[in-house]
């Protein structure tokens, strides 16, 4: 991989087809708006589980050149900072504890590196459910995907300090058992009282079995990339989603047919259905906040959503 030199400062951004992504047009905009338009964004675009070496050369890039202000990470959150860990000066303590990062910064020549989707996700769950949710319905949450956005949420939701504000059980399911045992040896260090369940398997009918065993009430989340960074979905179209549950496809681009499945049943099954605008609108500002020193309060992050809206 041949990396281009730059003229401006830039802000860059790591993941598997960013050429697609709505930022493209989003970020002058954005830039714009808190009186940055110098900055450029330029994307990187890894295959899913790249080689090491690749992953190294673009952290060495942003760690060198002073033009390089830092980076967002998408897709290969675990596997960048497995490549080139020793890369960073100093890691954030939820970066440490999910062992990924989705933030690069710079800060006094030094590299950071820290995973904000903990705080970004959970911002966006949490307006998607309301206070004391699961407290109020008895339902239990269903992650199809046990990776980098998963382990997120389930911090998330471990930490929430009112009872009610967290699932009785949670069952994670992936098609890799090493990410099944990165969230599990997660949750046995920080320690809960939810009760978890991993399960591996790439069995979209085992799946539907799973949707049906679910409590009226449940949350069930795709966070498998399936439907963006690759086709398909985690269920076949036997599918039913639990009655009066939440359904969350947390991508916000794509053909995302297990987006359809569930607005296919949204009206008989009375579910709430969303898709990752919110967590994609969290999961860069906060990012953007940090790598540029951005002060975004609630106020800002509105008006930035509008900016979005307008221009994805």
């Amino acid at each position: 991989m041949t990396i281009e030199p730059r003229t401006v400062p830039t802000f860059y951004f790591i993941g598997v087809t960013t050429g697609e992504s709505s930022m493209q047009k989003i970020f002058p905009h954005w830039m714009a708006a808190p009186g940055r338009p110098a900055v450029a964004l330029v994307g990187y675009d890894c295959k899913i589980h790249d080689e090491p070496a690749r992953y190294r050369q673009i952290v060495e890039h942003i760690k060198a050149d002073p033009l390089a202000l830092g980076a967002l990470v998408t897709t290969h959150k675990l596997d960048l900072l497995a490549a080139a860990r020793d890369l960073f000066d100093e890691l954030d303590s939820y970066a440490q504890t999910l062992s990924e990062v989705s933030c690069i910064a710079k800060q006094d020549g030094r590299l950071l590196g820290a995973a904000t989707d903990p705080v970004a996700n959970g911002r966006a769950l949490q307006a998607i459910l309301g206070d004391k949710y699961f407290g109020r319905t008895k339902g239990g949450v269903l992650c199809l995907g046990a990776g980098g956005a998963a382990a997120a949420i389930v911090l998330h939701l471990i930490n929430r300090p009112h009872p009610a504000d967290r699932p009785k059980y949670c069952t994670l399911v992936d098609i890799d058992p090493a990410r099944l045992d990165h969230a599990q040896a997660m949750v046995n260090q920080v320690g809960s009282d939810i009760r978890f369940e991993y399960l591996c398997h790439s069995d979209p009918a085992e799946n539907d079995r799973l949707l049906a065993a679910l409590t009226t009430g449940s949350v069930v989340i795709n966070a498998t990339g399936l439907g963006k960074d690759l086709p398909g979905s985690p269920i076949t179209e036997k599918a039913q989603f639990p009655k009066f549950g939440v359904v969350w496809e947390l991508n916000y681009r794509g053909e995302r047919p297990f987006l359809q499945q569930a607005r296919a049943q949204q009206q008989k099954r009375k579910l709430k259905v969303e898709d990752g605008w919110a967590a994609f609108l969290h999961g860069w500002t906060s990012v953007i906040s940090t790598v540029l020193n951005i002060h975004i309060d609630p106020a800002t992050f509105n008006r930035l959503g509008r900016i979005a809206a307008e221009h994805r």
